[in-house]
């Protein structure tokens, strides 16, 4: 569910001060509708340049989150945006972004940006996991699985993202051509087998409107997906099916139901095909 957001103005004087140590006196505010985990979300300028900044308040049930962005950060170098600051004051933790120029990644079949993706979850799949506490994929899925044995084939030694939502992928194509994607929001970052992030991917191209054989094609050109079994991919299809399937009951807005049915769509080509 979403985390309700409010306006940088309505900070504690105390934090704003704070930020501003690091940004100067702040020149516009853009407020953002994107993303689920922040209720502090804006775009801001000053003299001396410009950031995304996002922020909880300490005591909010997800300020984990912003703990979990601020610890991988550094290890993401050409992935994500540069982590520039980090503000504790004032009951708030605020994060302060490099602004990343581009558009939100269109997965639609024929898009010139599906090579920019497939790229990023190529340079993604090389990343070793940092030396941070992380979530392991096989917690996260565990009450999913169809069986206890398939956790097996998510372990892995590798960072993930996890969240392969369009809007979480920017793409600028005035970057130079093997950094032109990058991607946000690292609040749900795992451990596990390098695959994975191809098949989260695989469920958002299904939703975009490939089919099922269409998007694994895809998922095939990053070379970590072609080192997972075929048990173990229809072992995540099943268990992803699972979860989008609580997701849509618990928050069964329209963009939770079709994930489940690009969840679902998966799991019955998985088992037929």
């Amino acid at each position: 569910m979403a985390t309700t957001r409010i306006g940088l103005d309505r900070l504690p004087s105390a934090a704003r001060a704070a930020v501003e140590e690091h940004t100067g006196p702040l020149l516009t505010v853009e407020e953002t509708a994107e993303g689920f985990n922040s209720e502090i979300a804006a775009r801001v300028t000053s003299a001396t340049g410009a950031w995304h900044i996002k922020g909880l308040r300490t005591g909010h049930p997800r300020a984990w989150t912003q703990r979990r962005e601020a610890e991988v950060a550094p290890f993401l170098t050409g992935l994500a945006p540069a982590l520039r600051w980090r503000v504790e004051t004032a009951g708030w933790d605020l994060l302060g972004f490099e602004m990343l120029s581009g558009h939100h990644a269109d997965y639609a079949p024929g898009s010139p940006d599906l090579p920019e993706v497939a790229a990023l979850l190529r340079r993604l799949g090389e990343a070793p996991c940092p030396g941070i506490e992380l979530r392991h994929a096989g917690q996260r899925l565990e009450r999913y699985a169809a069986h206890r044995d398939d956790l097996r084939f998510f372990t892995g030694a590798h960072v993930l993202h996890t969240d392969l939502n369009n809007a979480n992928v920017l793409v600028d194509n005035h970057a130079p051509q093997s950094d032109r994607a990058r991607l946000v929001d690292w609040a749900w970052a795992t451990r596990g087998a390098a695959w994975l992030d191809a098949g989260y991917w695989v469920i958002w191209l299904i939703a975009a409107g490939h089919s099922p054989a269409s998007a694994e094609k895809w998922a095939a050109e990053i070379p970590a997906w072609l080192t997972a079994p075929a048990e173990g991919i229809t072992a995540f299809a099943a268990a992803n099916a699972n979860v989008w399937s609580e997701i849509s009951t618990a928050d069964p807005d329209p963009w939770t139901l079709h994930l489940v049915t690009a969840a679902t769509t998966w799991h019955a080509h998985r088992r037929t095909g």
